[in-house]
């Protein structure tokens, strides 16, 4: 009888702590604004260091990239690449495993990398195409995937020798990559086409696509075990779900004008920066409206949070650790900074 009891006793603490850890993994994130920072001209993207010391933020409209020390709350520094004065630093990527931080300059089609975390340069990688953007990096294949906005087509390079291998040719203005498949494969998205493409790295060979009428693919992640896709389009202010088995789309969800770049936090809230609607004038001019952040329940494919950012909100990274996001506001010239609990 004493035995049957501290059964069901064990069997009553699992049910109580499985019941605690779905209710806490439910709870939506709370988040606690920081601060606003002042940074280089048209902040395209920010990253958080692989040690959660710093954010980075490549500068389109200015001469390499800034350094933002987390602990002392303000830029400690400027990075001015090879041939910094044709500014156009667009995208950056941190590859832990080589210690090593790379950014993208699109007037000159190059790549340049540098380590970490003392910032010294290493090397120059031309990718053959024009106005590249976008990084990503295969740690099983060790090679770099560039998109090229102009030339239509992703530069595939060896990482060790820098040598560019093969260029696939894509839909019109290619942005957001990601390998999959141990590298074997890789998405390509196509702004100008609205394109949801799938590649063989090796032979180039286009194996799936998905095409929306008038689509703006922008960004895309990944789930944890890369089932799932989730891609943002610019056009139709949508953000969709994919099914990366079926390379089907399998719900979507309409945001705020504009959505740029999104995370995705503990595997399950989609983190979405939205620049809001163009001026008539000029898309590349103040927006009416400043833009917003949005994070949508994947389970659910709904907004749960929205909040105002500045104008035109572009780059967005959460911190590797979970507790910071951080967003960049376009025009504005500035960051902004929150706690994530």
């Amino acid at each position: 009888m004493g035995k049957t009891c501290r059964t069901e006793k064990s069997f009553l603490v699992f049910l109580i702590m499985l019941f605690t850890c779905s209710f806490l993994s439910a709870q939506e994130p709370e988040l606690t604004k920081i601060g606003s920072y002042k940074c280089g001209r048209q902040p395209k993207q920010v990253l958080f260091s692989p040690d959660n010391k710093y954010i980075l933020m490549p500068l389109l409209d200015d001469n390499g990239f800034d350094i933002f020390s987390i602990e002392e709350k303000k830029i400690i520094k400027r990075i001015n690449p090879p041939n910094a004065s044709k500014v156009g630093f667009a995208e950056g990527l941190f590859i832990p495993q080589k210690k090593t931080f790379l950014v993208s300059q699109m007037t000159t089609a190059n790549v340049y990398e540098y380590s970490y975390p003392d910032f010294k340069f290493i090397r120059t990688i031309p990718t053959g195409g024009n106005w590249s953007k976008f990084i990503a990096f295969s740690e099983q294949k060790q090679l770099l995937a560039i998109s090229n906005w102009v030339s239509n087509d992703v530069s595939i390079i060896d990482y060790k020798t820098g040598e560019c291998l093969k260029m696939i040719s894509t839909g019109a203005a290619p942005r957001g990559l990601y390998f999959i498949e141990d590298g074997k494969t890789i998405i390509s998205l196509s702004f100008d086409d609205g394109l949801i493409e799938k590649y063989d790295v090796e032979t180039g060979k286009q194996l799936s696509v998905i095409k929306i009428a008038s689509g703006a693919m922008r960004h895309i992640v990944l789930n944890s075990n890369n089932t799932k896709a989730y891609v943002s389009d610019m056009y139709h202010r949508l953000v969709y779900e994919v099914n990366l088995g079926t390379f089907k789309i399998t719900g979507q969800t309409q945001v705020f004008n504009n959505p740029n770049t999104i995370k995705l936090y503990k595997n399950r809230w989609l983190f979405v920066s939205s620049r809001g609607p163009n001026n008539k004038e000029d898309y590349t001019k103040r927006s009416p409206q400043n833009g917003k952040i949005q994070i949508i329940d994947t389970q659910t494919m709904k907004v749960v949070q929205a909040f105002e950012g500045g104008n035109q909100p572009t780059g967005l990274d959460i911190s590797p650790d979970g507790k910071y996001l951080c967003f960049s506001n376009f025009q504005d010239e500035n960051i902004e900074l929150y706690e994530i609990k």
